[in-house]
């Protein structure tokens, strides 16, 4: 379960479709004293939080979660450009921040990777799209048959594209997923690291292509 807590009823609607869409389960609240309602009835397993809501706002909603030792991960939705809250939210325990305004695809992908962080399976996870494969449990990646050496940063961005076949990154969306939000630098290392990894990949490596104006995506159907 996910609860959604957004003040404004459109955006809080279209977060739950979506999250539903993706096979979530989802309930949204417009305003803290609800959410917290709810909260003494059912623990989420994650909490996406507009920082901006009436009475009670969500760094103050935070700080009272941490402080009674509740460890339920927290996504911030943030205006774009206030680093102020962004640093503090982070400070005080948040997992992850959305900048305002943001892609519901976006929302997703960083939905399941605080889910995957927060809630590891012990189960092994192999992703499989045409001659590669990806045991995630034992970081093992196989392309055509032979087992393929990757750094680490080159197995996250393989991982990435693989749990999303076919749809289009661009350089900065993969920056920010696979280096963070605090690296500094330019989009030609996203260049640079996907170039290796096509050519380790051997002939699988095609099916990483360039999307002209936009990035890269993984072709799952060649």
């Amino acid at each position: 379960m996910i609860f959604c807590v957004e003040d404004d009823n459109a955006i809080r609607d279209l977060m739950i479709y979506t999250l539903h869409s993706a096979g979530f389960e989802a309930k949204g609240f417009s305003d803290g004293a609800e959410f917290l309602q709810a909260l003494c009835e059912e623990n989420p397993q994650l909490v996406l939080l507009d920082i901006m809501l009436p009475g009670e706002d969500g760094i103050s909603i935070l700080k009272r979660l941490r402080q009674s030792g509740n460890k339920v991960p927290v996504i911030l939705a943030t205006a774009k450009g206030t680093e102020y809250d962004k640093v503090i939210g982070l400070d005080l325990g948040a997992d992850d921040y959305l900048a305002k305004p943001f892609g519901m695809m976006e929302m997703i992908s960083r939905v399941k990777a605080v889910l995957r962080r927060a809630y590891p399976s012990s189960k092994n996870e192999v992703l499989s799209i045409c001659g590669i494969q990806m045991d995630t449990a034992q970081h093992v990646v196989i392309a055509d048959g032979k087992r393929v050496e990757l750094t680490f940063k080159e197995y996250e961005l393989l991982r990435k594209f693989m749990e999303n076949p076919g749809r289009a990154f661009t350089r900065d969306q993969l920056l920010d997923s696979i280096w963070g939000d605090a690296y500094i630098g330019e989009t030609r290392t996203v260049d640079v690291h996907i170039g290796t990894l096509r050519t380790k990949l051997g002939q699988c490596g095609g099916l990483i292509e360039t999307v002209r104006g936009v990035g890269y995506r993984l072709e799952a159907g060649k």
